[in-house]
């Protein structure tokens, strides 16, 4: 590539001149090539070891001229065919002008503005994105394609200098990260390492210190250990690291890949040595904690933050801490841990404005919002830039119109909105009110939820003691309100978890929910949505919607809210709207019971919304088909029991209860396994705390029952306890009527276990373990969720090579290794594909077996590789056939199943499985229309009779009437139409969406299917059979035996055309003779042959027009004119594979028919040397006054062999014999494709590992 000219003082200094003229040079580094002995090994070296230019461009053009010491850097190269071109444009546009000026200053500012015009011309072509990224970076992505064989596809995202430990050995040479590797690369005195390893096969990720290695960088695979250490800045690599797997992991899970966000802004000025890629992730990571730390929508993004302080009036400080800015919000987090967070929402500001600077209080900024609140900020550093920016998304904001909340239709006074929209239309959900109005005196509005509607005495004043604890509480909050503000942009503090901690008033519940998750930013900003949402999804069938129906009355079956219709249709409305708002989770077990109680405290629209928040952002990934996020979360408990109660950890693992009891406290956190009263007490600091507190309190329960759990001998006995524990737990301060809980069977026993009181049980956990920070937990979760979804990876790869192990003839290792190549595969092309049609067809909902598929393409590279069957440039020819064998349905798509079939065929089995494969690949659907067409071009070899008369074709309305007739159908056509059965069966898959009724009766058909013989197969026809012949001939030519394998095949095939030719004269069936062709048709075929039947004449041109198609024949099908028609017109135009190729598309009903019309003209031997056979085979077995020989012409549509006679022909030569049943290991080939799939670019002409000394 051109350079910017720069300046080299010493020019020869580790490089070699290779040409040279009066004004520039050519120069190769030292090193790079042949040769080089010990300076090349050093400067290889060094080139690794060191960051430098030479390092990627091992060639170089410099400009001199004579009388001058300085040179000029214009061009480098990766290769010698680059700087070539480069050199050559340099001599055929430069020299002859260069040779004009006399003064060499001129010379040389002549030649840096025509380099800088080059250069300038060339970065208009270039894509805008394509500036983003610095030179010397981009010549580190070139130098990682070029050494790990990647293609364009493969972006580079970083790389750093660090050691690789090999042994006890520290390997100097640099990591690259790329979105889907990580790659290094090592050259130390004549000694390379080279390491690619997919993130996706990455099952641990750790960093840690060792006495043996220093601050290092675990990589832990299926079959290795790494290390890594001597990083510059370990914790930046580390976190990229991170990132760059849980991308890898995302995709495993929900075929989530990587996509660059194209609307990141461009720096204002060039960050040095930094990728857009870079960018893009470190963006992605400040905007992922944002949004967890305030709870904000998933489409949040940071802009920016600052450091300031924030005016307390409750307490009258100026607390120090951070100023977030984004779309939507303003938000502020204290230095000091929980001394103050803030969030306000833009839509609820009214005024921005700076107010007057002093010593006491500079640079400040006062925000008021709708509900009357102001918030001052100082010491912001930059303030006329924070000003402007608030500006700008304040204008984008007031576009929107803002929404008035549920609670305010209701009348109930919600500051974060204010009382101005009061009166605006009823929510979506308000549709309810008229449904209740016989349950109440007064119809309830939009923020009544079922708690409310269902518990008519719930006055405090009728409670007594526990009314007027209820009384204090809401007393507190409304004081607590006061003070720090209520809604959106209340204050939260550590007075807040206090209050949180001693109970949320049930009147409050509902509202503080919705704050504290965050669901109410969501339910403001999308009016309507969920109306839209009920209307849409209500009344679809779906596998979700049966399974909701299912669980509508095990929702809290006890509670009164849900033991009557209106109760159950509010549940059903909320689930199948969120089912259709995310068909990836759908619907899973837990939702319900979650649901209900959500429910109980909010009307729809709000329980629907907290479901959202709870789904997507506080819980992620639980309630999806493999409940991953709590398997997560298990694993985090595992480990913070180990780290907390080491005592009792190894005793819990050894029982295996953690696994147990953990899934169902997570999933429905708690609410399943304790008191409905204690159990919305944990839901209350769920919502403030988030999982951390979840983890707190399953500590506590464990802690609480330690002694009796090390004396449990099994895990029933231990989760009895558990069990009595958790029933046990009350809530003495609620004013809810007692409602029976189902686990209460578990208590037994002489005496009464001791009532544990729900805050007591909080405080505890609180004590003991409040050592538990967010971010150790976030550590944690990424840690266990690469080991949970390898593990279900494993699990996968288990369950699909079980299921097909005992059809198939390959071991269980082998299996698992072409799993492994399969779904590799798949995945190289989510990465490299131009389109992203490979995650859309795996669908998370199918059995694992239907989960990867892979089409022709990936097929193609796959068979070429694994396939025992080597034929050369016919290879690909021969796995497209296979392809389209193994594709039943139609789909263009091959699961696992249907690859290893089809492999087994060519391993596995006797020889008469092995040509049975063979043979089936030669008939249709193997054989291709194109292929079908183009094999009629190998007749242009053959001698031509062109005045031998063909029959015309038949019209359509023979084809008809014939197809009516049972008669005219022979047994062998309805033999084959009873096999076809069973594929338009499968062929329905592709019309119908599959479900499980589906896969139902597909087991059952297969399992009812006969097992197929070889009386069975179709007849062949002769152009399947010369189809053949060419595959036999390309599959022997590497062969040891190739000679004796040639002469063994040439006597068959000419057997094989005898016998055919014999057969003809056995035809039981009188000759039919068809009716004249259609106009159309005429006219459409103009070099079609009219012939004779009794009579043959030589063409003196000896040109082949198009021969006699097999749909002529009487036993077609009813598109056999159509088809007739196409194949005339193609072959005329001289498709297909190329000369020498011959076959014919036939129906198995047609080549199953003898008795068909003849042509009277018939292969003869000569019609084999096709292309790829030898020049000195010889076919035995045709004399020269043989009917083979004298009649030579067009293919012969009567002529056809079957399976036993190929058969038979074939077991009377050994060589072919001993060629079928040797055994190939396909463990050997595996190792190749492995070793094939990560092999260096070819196309560099240099190679660091071929230096010598």
């Amino acid at each position: 590539m051109w350079l910017s000219p720069e300046e080299v003082l010493v020019a020869n200094a580790l490089w070699v001149t290779e040409r040279a003229n009066p004004f520039f040079l050519l120069q190769r580094r030292r090193g790079h090539g042949k040769g080089g002995g010990l300076t090349g090994l050093l400067v290889g070296t060094l080139d690794v070891v060191l960051d430098s230019s030479a390092r990627v461009a091992p060639y170089r053009i410099l400009h001199q001229t004579q009388d001058s010491q300085i040179y000029w850097a214009v061009a480098c190269g990766s290769s010698r065919k680059e700087i070539t071109k480069h050199w050559e444009w340099l001599e055929n546009n430069l020299l002859q002008t260069l040779s004009i000026f006399e003064n060499e200053e001129d010379i040389t500012t002549f030649v840096k503005g025509k380099i800088h015009g080059i250069i300038a011309e060339e970065n208009k072509n270039l894509q805008p994105q394509g500036d983003e990224d610095p030179g010397k970076f981009k010549e580190a992505e070139l130098k990682m394609r070029k050494q790990f064989g990647m293609p364009e596809g493969e972006k580079l995202v970083n790389y750093y200098s660090c050691s690789y430990w090999k042994g006890r050995v520290p390997r100097q040479g640099w990591l690259y990260l790329t979105v889907n590797h990580l790659c290094f690369y090592s050259f130390l005195l004549g000694k390379e390492v080279t390491l690619v390893v997919q993130w996706v096969d990455v099952t641990e990720l750790e960093k840690n210190a060792t006495l043996l290695f220093p601050e290092c960088i675990k990589v832990n695979t299926r079959d290795k250990e790494l290390y890594f250490s001597m990083f510059l800045n370990i914790n930046e690599t580390f976190k990229l690291m991170e990132q760059l797997a849980n991308i890898a992991m995302r995709q495993l899970l929900d075929n989530e890949g990587f996509l660059e966000d194209k609307s990141l802004p461009k720096p204002v000025r060039p960050l040095k040595n930094i990728s857009a890629l870079k960018r893009d992730l470190d963006a992605r990571a400040k905007n992922e904690c944002y949004r967890a730390m305030f709870r904000l929508p998933k489409d949040e993004r940071l802009d920016g933050h600052t450091d300031c302080t924030l005016w307390t009036p409750f307490n009258k400080m100026h607390i120090p801490g951070q100023m977030f800015i984004s779309n939507n919000y303003i938000c502020f987090a204290s230095k000091e841990e929980e001394a103050c967070y803030l969030i306000i929402p833009l839509r609820e500001v009214t005024v921005v404005e700076k107010a007057d600077s002093s010593s006491v209080l500079p640079s400040p900024l006062s925000i008021s919002t709708k509900s009357k609140m102001t918030f001052l900020f100082a010491n912001l550093k930059d303030r006329d830039f924070l000003v402007q920016r608030i500006s700008d998304f304040l204008q984008k904001t007031s576009a929107k119109k803002p929404r008035a909340s549920s609670r305010e239709k209701a009348g109930v006074p919600d500051p974060a909105q204010g009382q101005e929209n009061s009166d605006l239309p009823a929510s979506p959900s308000s549709n309810l009110s008229s449904q209740l109005t016989s349950f109440l005196e007064e119809a309830p509005t939009a923020s009544h939820g079922l708690l409310k509607l269902f518990q008519k005495n719930s006055s405090t004043e009728f409670l007594g003691p526990k009314g007027a604890k209820e009384k204090m509480k809401e007393e507190s909050w409304n004081i607590h309100f006061f003070e720090y503000g209520r809604g959106m942009c209340m204050y939260r503090t550590a007075k807040t978890r206090e209050l949180v901690l001693k109970g949320i008033p049930e009147s409050l519940r509902g509202e503080l929910w919705l704050l504290f998750s965050g669901a109410w930013n969501e339910m403001v900003t999308h009016p309507g949505y969920y109306a839209d949402l009920v209307e849409k999804s209500m009344g679809k069938q779906s596998l979700a919607a049966e399974e909701i129906e299912r669980d509508l009355h095990r929702s809290m079956p006890e509670h009164p809210a849900f033991q009557n219709a209106m109760g159950i249709a509010a549940l059903r409305r909320v689930l199948t709207a969120y089912a259709f708002r995310n068909p990836t989770i759908g619907y899973c077990q837990a939702m319900n019971i979650v649901t209900s109680v959500l429910l109980l405290y909010g009307n729809e629209e709000e329980a629907f919304w907290l479901l959202v928040a709870l789904c997507e952002r506080m819980l992620p990934d639980y309630y999806n088909t493999r409940v991953v996020g709590a398997l997560v979360d298990q694993g985090i408990f595992e480990e913070l029991t180990r780290e907390f109660l080491p005592q009792l950890s190894e005793k819990m693992q050894d029982l295996g209860v953690i696994s147990t009891i953990s899934l169902s406290w997570f999933l429905t956190l708690f609410l399943s396994v304790m008191p409905f009263e204690s159990a919305v007490v944990i839901v209350d600091c769920f919502f403030y705390e988030g999982i951390k507190l979840i983890l707190q309190v399953s500590l506590a329960i464990l802690d609480a029952n330690m002694e009796q759990l090390l004396n449990c001998s099994d895990e029933g006995e231990a989760m009895t306890v558990l069990g009595r524990y958790l029933d046990n737990v009350v809530n003495k301060q609620s004013v809810s009527p007692p409602i029976p809980h189902l686990h209460a069977l578990l208590t037994s026993g002489d005496e009464p276990p001791p009532e544990i009181d729900i805050f007591e049980l909080l405080k505890t956990s609180y004590e003991k373990f409040s050592s538990l920070r967010g971010d150790d937990i976030e550590q944690m979760r990424f840690k266990q969720r690469l080991k949970v979804i390898q593990s279900l990876e494993d699990t996968a790869k288990r369950s699909v090579v079980r299921a097909i192990s005992s059809d198939i003839g390959f071991s269980m290792e082998e299996l698992e290794e072409l799993y492994m190549l399969f779904k590799a595969k798949y995945l190289m092309s989510c990465y490299w594909g131009n389109n992203r049609m490979a995650a859309i067809r795996r669908d998370q909902s199918l059995p694992y077996l239907e989960q990867y598929r892979i089409d022709g393409n990936q097929f193609r590279e796959l068979f070429v590789s694994l396939t025992p069957w080597a034929c050369g440039s016919h290879t690909p020819v021969l796995a497209g056939r296979m392809f389209r064998l193994l594709d039943e349905n139609k789909d263009s798509l091959i699961n696992f199943k249907e690859f290893v079939t089809g492999m087994s065929g060519m391993y596995h089995g006797d020889l008469t499985e092995k040509l049975k494969v063979l043979y089936k690949l030669h008939l249709p659907p193997a054989l291709s229309t194109e292929e079908a067409e183009s094999a009629l071009e190998a007749a242009h070899y053959f001698p031509e009779d062109l005045s031998a008369e063909v029959s015309p074709f038949v019209s359509d309305l023979d084809l008809f009437l014939h197809c009516e007739t049972p008669e005219a159908a022979s047994p062998e056509e309805k033999e084959g139409s009873r096999n076809g059965d069973f594929k338009d069966k499968r062929e329905e898959k592709g019309a119908n969406s599959p479900d499980y009724r589906y896969y139902l009766q597909m087991w059952a058909s297969e399992k009812e299917s006969k097992k197929e013989t070889i009386k069975d197969l179709p007849k062949m026809s002769q152009e399947q059979f010369i189809e053949l012949c060419k595959t036999l001939y390309n599959m022997f030519s590497e062969d040891p035996v190739e000679q004796e394998l040639y002469h063994a095949i040439a006597t068959v095939a000419s057997l094989l055309l005898r016998i055919g030719e014999v057969g003809k004269k056995f035809s039981s069936r009188p000759q039919k003779k068809p009716e004249g062709t259609s106009a159309s048709n005429e006219q459409d075929l103009t070099s079609e042959e009219e012939s004779l039947p009794s009579e043959h004449r030589q063409s003196s041109t000896g040109e082949q027009h198009s021969p006699v198609d097999p749909e002529h024949k009487a036993g077609g099908d009813m598109q056999s004119g159509k088809m007739l028609r196409e194949n005339q017109l193609v072959s005329e135009e001289g498709r297909g594979e190329g000369q020498g190729s011959p076959s014919q598309l036939l129906s198995d009903d047609e080549t199953k028919d003898d008795m068909s019309m003849s042509s009277y003209s018939m292969v003869s031997t000569s019609s084999l040397q096709c292309e790829d056979i030898a020049d000195d085979t010889v076919l035995v077995g045709c004399e020269a006054g043989s009917p083979a020989s004298r009649y030579g012409s067009t293919i012969d549509t009567d002529w056809s062999i079957s399976f036993e006679q190929i058969l038979a022909s074939i077991l009377t030569e050994t060589a072919l014999v001993n060629f079928f049943e040797k055994k190939v290991d396909v463990g050997l080939k595996i190792k190749d494709q492995k070793k094939m799939e990560r092999q260096f670019s070819s196309s560099s002409d240099y190679e660091l590992s071929s230096i010598s000394g």
